[in-house]
């Protein structure tokens, strides 16, 4: 009973706690340094909004690819995340992320705890640090968002909300601690990511890895059943929404309205473009059709691999990032559809792969004529930045690896990760959420007649 109860008033009560705490944070007054300048301001407010128009764009994404009883429930794992990690990242996560270093492993969680001191805090370059934090967040909200392809159509959805605070909390800000800090141990090795190859893309790749081997196979991938895309034109909004809140994600990165940010702002837009004629050409040349599918899936890929160089490397350089990182990415679909790793919607293939494609030609790509604060990379006459590169994306994969794994199986030591059998043969729109996807309600013009027309 008390069990019962807990799993149903827990995650309220837990809510109402941080609530309650909140009133009795004190308050610091807002001051101006004099160092903020207006238009960095405005543009990196612009992008923030823009990084946060992916969480949806990315349910779309998703919610387009899976069975039409699963769309719902996908989207909404997606989404859900705005709510979760924005509350974390007030109380906690900030901190642990751009607090006080420990060693240049983790920041110290009392640094901003409920935010104190943020508004009030020393500017970040020619920004306030309140809107650095801001814009960080929406970096945070879509990191685990990612990880729902991987996991669709089995896992139960409180196991996937309490995925999302112990990911956030383990893996996320101690990458980006590591990644971004001044103080992170990365960023003193030397490793650049300008806006996510390891923290954001790498990291979800291979959580994504980890929760398809601890959930294993859905039944309809045990028996070999093709489950049709519920709606490609919602993978068509989805694709267009994330490409243009990418450009938020990467120009923003620049933090400031400059020439850096034009450089970032093109580099991703060619790379995407670049990347999703690869996917379908690549598609047409080994005997397939042109798909829509294909195109988005590459434009994706595209838009992961230049995410960690965007500001590093140069306009032509991303073209070829573009294509190169399309084709391998392909490949590695092709070869896990050969395994028995059931990646529902090819998370690991497309963004892990893809990540670390992205990092790793960043440090052959990386030009200090196009960043003075980068660096050269191996084309420029500096292998030694391509091998800090490699080794910053192992230490990537293997921390984030290992720790999602150990997520996973503790969710299911708390209960059940998965799904029943019989509620995955249902849908998890109805089981999970007790409502069904339908196109809508239309009506018989010469009759009036209503018919319910589903997908």
């Amino acid at each position: 009973m008390a069990k019962v109860l807990f799993k149903q008033w827990g995650p309220f009560a837990v809510l109402m706690i941080i609530a309650i705490l909140a009133l009795f944070i004190p308050l610091l007054p807002n001051f101006d340094e004099g160092k903020y300048n207006a238009a960095d301001v405005a543009f990196v407010l612009v992008c923030a909004a823009l990084v946060f128009l992916m969480t949806p764009g990315l349910a779309f994404f998703y919610g387009g690819m899976v069975h039409r009883k699963n769309i719902l429930s996908t989207m909404i794992k997606s989404v859900v995340a705005a709510g979760v990690v924005t509350v974390l990242w007030v109380v906690v996560g900030f901190s642990l992320a751009f607090g006080d270093t420990i060693g240049g492993f983790i920041g110290n969680p009392s640094t901003f705890f409920f935010f104190q001191g943020v508004n009030s805090g020393p500017a970040w370059g020619t920004i306030p640090l309140s809107l650095f934090a801001v814009f960080q967040l929406m970096f945070a909200i879509i990191t685990p968002g990612l990880v729902v392809g991987a996991v669709a159509e089995r896992i139960r959805f409180t196991s996937y909300i309490l995925f999302i605070v112990l990911f956030a909390l383990f893996v996320y800000s101690p990458l980006a601690h590591w990644t971004w800090s001044p103080d992170g141990f990365l960023l003193k090795m030397g490793v650049l990511d300008f806006a996510g190859g390891t923290v954001v893309h790498i990291s979800a790749g291979m959580a994504a890895l980890a929760g398809a081997l601890v959930l294993k196979r859905r039944k309809s991938h045990i028996e070999h059943r093709e489950v049709p895309p519920a709606n490609i034109p919602y993978v068509l909004i989805g694709t267009g929404l994330l490409w243009f809140g990418w450009f938020g994600f990467n120009a923003g990165s620049a933090l400031a309205a400059n020439s850096l940010a034009v450089s970032a702002f093109l580099t991703t837009n060619i790379a995407a473009g670049a990347a999703g004629l690869s996917w379908m050409f690549f598609d047409v040349s080994r005997g397939k059709k042109p798909s829509v599918l294909g195109f988005c899936i590459g434009a994706v890929v595209g838009l992961v691999a230049i995410t960690p160089g965007a500001g590093f490397v140069s306009i032509p350089s991303s073209i070829f990032i573009g294509v190169i990182a399309a084709v391998i990415s392909n490949l590695a679909v092709s070869w896990k559809q050969k395994t028995s790793l059931d990646d529902t919607l090819d998370v690991f293939p497309c963004h892990g792969v893809g990540g670390i494609v992205g990092m790793l030609l960043t440090g052959v790509f990386a030009t200090k004529t196009v960043n003075p604060a980068g660096v050269d990379g191996l084309l420029y006459g500096n292998p030694g930045f391509f091998l800090t590169q490699l080794k910053g994306a192992v230490i990537v994969i293997v921390f984030s690896f290992v720790m999602s794994f150990i997520i996973f199986k503790l969710i299911n030591l708390v209960q059940p990760i998965r799904v029943t059998s019989e509620e995955e043969e249902e849908g998890l729109d109805a089981s999970q959420h007790n409502e069904k996807y339908s196109q809508g309600t239309l009506i018989l013009a010469t009759t009036g007649e209503e018919i319910e027309n589903e997908l």
